[in-house]
């Protein structure tokens, strides 16, 4: 009478080992990036909410008809500086910035995403409108540091 054996040889145990291996030497570097890769679209995202945020807020100033220097968005008001928001109003206009740090410097602000390599060029700064009839001044994103 033949014994009935269950379980793994040795070579199939082996074998097991080397495919997974060989999967997690592929797979590793794939979501090792994918840190970066949120952090470069979540600067370019917010690029994009503050062209927008900004085109709305003018909207808003220019449809009252009487130069107004605040706007009231979504229950928030908007400060302006020549028919856009301003260094902080753009921050109201916003709202929601969470995960980034703003830094206000005289009429521009500079929002950070933490956690790349080099805070600093992760970043993208609004500069808010210098005279009647300019529009503001986007820098950025930049993404080299995230």
């Amino acid at each position: 009478m033949r014994k009935i054996h269950t379980g793994f040889t040795l070579i199939e145990l082996v074998v097991v080992i080397t495919i997974l291996g060989i999967l997690a030497a592929f797979a590793i570097p794939r979501f090792a990036n994918l840190d970066q890769q949120a952090r470069i679209s979540a600067i370019s995202s917010l690029a994009g909410t503050l062209h927008s945020a900004s085109a709305l807020a003018h909207a808003q100033y220019l449809a009252s008809g009487t130069a107004p220097s605040t706007v009231t968005m979504e229950g928030v008001t908007v400060s302006l500086a020549n028919g856009y928001p301003d260094a902080t109003g753009i921050q109201n206009a916003v709202q929601d910035t969470t995960g980034f740090t703003p830094t206000v410097s005289g009429s521009s602000v500079t929002f950070t995403k933490a956690g790349g390599s080099s805070a600093a060029t992760c970043s993208i700064q609004y500069t808010a409108a210098s005279a009647a009839g300019a529009a503001p001044v986007f820098t950025g994103p930049t993404t080299s540091g995230c």
